[in-house]
């Protein structure tokens, strides 16, 4: 049995007779830019997160960007996020001249360590942006009076985390604004690129549609250098289908992370993740870490499983950052497990005798 990393088919299928005649509609009126279906997951969005205000936009680094402008970061200005994150969270800085600054995360959870933080704020720091890595809500409870403390906004970057919750709230609500993606493999993911802006200021959310539509309010009236980031219409009806099933299939991924952990816990040589104290994984991924993991990917593959490295180099370190001038050493937990991470099949529609398979897959690999 070959097992995907990812089957979008099965959830696609799921919703088809839901969407496939509001499009037909869409198609028909030709309303392809705003109108009701965007304003509708707009305000279902913003009740499932607990929000004020939700803004749909074009993708995930759009997102992050307007949320930084939003909050006022500005060229020069230091934005600190965690070295192990996808490169949108520090692209979506640097776009607007502002600099990434990267700390190291905590060994058990590989989430932004709290204790790097204070040290990286200097004069010209401005936002802390932790990032809720693989599904699971960053320790913002810790981070929360650290920014305070300075003066800083907290930023989130949930782009992994739809329906993630911790002790403090669900993230997405725990920061002054927060960015997501709704890319197609995310939890909750469109027939496309979209993402959007959540925040409960409402001169924040007037400001982000503001940048989004051409720094424009009134028709061809500029008040700002904007961008062209709205949400595609025809995307607001996939993302409302599958926000109706978001919890069920976060649950379903629960259930395959439980039974993953209860297979692999008799397996030496394989890490399997743990979850913080007080969050409730939504499980965006599922990854583990093994020795050799160059090796047993390839021994996967060959055995028909789909497996991923989220992500095989750590943002400092990417050659595009070289300007940065950050150097090997200098974050060792994030540099570890970059040589070691390895995401197994995760979806909502994963089988147990998928994970059967999987298991046992790399099982034979590890010896």
């Amino acid at each position: 049995m070959n097992v995907p990393f990812l089957d979008l088919a099965a959830q696609q299928a799921e919703i088809a007779d839901e969407v496939l005649p509001v499009w037909q509609r869409q198609f028909a009126s030709a309303g392809f830019i705003g109108g009701a279906e965007v304003e509708a997951f707009e305000q279902e969005y913003a009740d499932y997160i607990g929000v004020d205000h939700v803004i749909g936009v074009s993708n995930g680094t759009d997102a992050l960007e307007l949320a930084y402008r939003a909050a006022g970061v500005e060229a020069g200005d230091e934005v600190i996020m965690p070295a192990n994150t996808f490169i949108a969270t520090a692209e979506a800085a640097s776009r607007i001249g502002a600099v990434p600054v990267f700390v190291d995360v905590d060994d058990d959870h590989l989430l932004i360590d709290p204790d790097a933080i204070e040290a990286a704020i200097t004069d010209r720091t401005r936002a802390i942006v932790p990032v809720h890595l693989f599904g699971q809500t960053a320790p913002v409870e810790r981070i929360t009076p650290i920014a305070d403390r300075h003066g800083l906004v907290l930023i989130e970057d949930a782009a992994q985390s739809q329906g993630a919750t911790s002790a403090a709230g669900r993230a997405g609500a725990l920061g002054r604004i927060a960015a997501t993606s709704f890319y197609p493999g995310k939890n909750l993911g469109a027939a496309g690129d979209a993402g959007a802006v959540m925040t409960d200021d409402a001169d924040a959310a007037a400001l982000i549609r503001n940048l989004a539509a051409h720094g424009s309010s009134v028709k061809y009236v500029h008040d700002h250098i904007g961008m062209n980031a709205r949400l595609d219409a025809i995307q607001a009806p996939v993302l409302r289908a599958k926000l109706r099933r978001l919890d069920r299939w976060n649950q379903a991924r629960r259930a395959a992370a439980a039974r993953y952990a209860e297979l692999l816990a008799d397996i030496d040589g394989v890490r399997v993740p743990a979850v913080h104290p007080g969050n409730e994984d939504v499980w965006h991924l599922y990854v583990v870490r093994v020795s050799e993991r160059d090796r047993v990917m390839a021994e996967l593959g060959e055995a028909g499983i789909g497996v991923g490295i989220h992500y095989p180099t750590i943002v400092p370190l990417a050659d595009a950052y070289a300007g940065l001038g950050y150097r090997r050493g200098q974050f060792p937990v994030a540099e570890a497990a970059a040589d070691r991470i390895l995401s197994l099949p995760m979806f909502p529609h994963l089988t147990a005798a998928q994970q059967d398979v999987v298991v046992a897959a790399l099982h034979q690999a590890i010896g």
